[in-house]
């Protein structure tokens, strides 16, 4: 694995956010922001990072609401996907592959939480913004929400290998990530066999 994960709780909603880079080339992608940029810019200063990219999962104002600000300081570009309607500077689509020195940032459309709701999976670890979350997933009564296309975005991410790392984007579970083989044997939304089992869970 050529990257390296840094996972940083912000702002008063349980919030994390992500900055993963390439061990080598030492660039980085920011994963979410929350309402700090201050945490965010030490760990990339003290570590010598590059910041290419500051990537939003969804709209949600807990998740972008610095992400101009720290893209902008920073010299990243803004990366969102179509339907979120973020003006990002990089629009993204399901499928996509962002280059992050020798690495690869693939993006997957999860929709369900949000129309536009994305995951970004680097080849071994999976950042979910609110799709998935250590134990359970995220809401759908927002506008915007679906029962049937959370269910569906959360097969397809039962699909990635089981050593996958989760990493969510709220510290609502018993830990603060988990391997996806111990998610789907523990966490009761991906044991649901069907949509009405889905939408029975409390």
């Amino acid at each position: 694995m050529a990257t390296s994960v840094i996972q940083l709780k912000v702002g008063n909603m349980e919030n994390f956010v992500y900055i993963v880079f390439d061990r080598r080339t030492k660039q980085a992608a920011l994963i979410d922001s929350g309402w700090e940029t201050k945490p965010i810019k030490k760990e990339l200063e003290e570590k010598g990072l590059k910041l290419l990219y500051a990537i939003a999962t969804h709209e949600h104002f807990d998740h972008i609401s610095s992400l101009e600000d720290i893209a902008r300081e920073m010299n990243a570009m803004t990366v969102a996907h179509r339907l979120s309607g973020i003006g990002a500077d990089l629009i993204v689509e399901d499928n996509d592959k962002i280059d992050l020195g020798d690495s690869v940032l693939q993006i997957i459309h999860t929709p369900g939480h949000t129309p536009g709701s994305i995951c970004i999976y680097d080849g071994s670890n999976l950042f979910t913004g609110d799709t998935l979350f250590i134990g359970t997933c995220g809401r759908t009564d927002l506008p915007g929400g679906s029962d049937e296309q959370l269910f569906n975005s959360l097969r397809r991410l039962m699909e990635l290998p089981d050593d996958t790392v989760i990493y969510p984007g709220h510290d609502y579970g018993p830990v603060p990530y988990r391997k996806m083989g111990e998610e789907k044997r523990l966490n009761p939304v991906l044991l649901a066999r069907s949509l009405s089992d889905f939408r029975m869970i409390p």
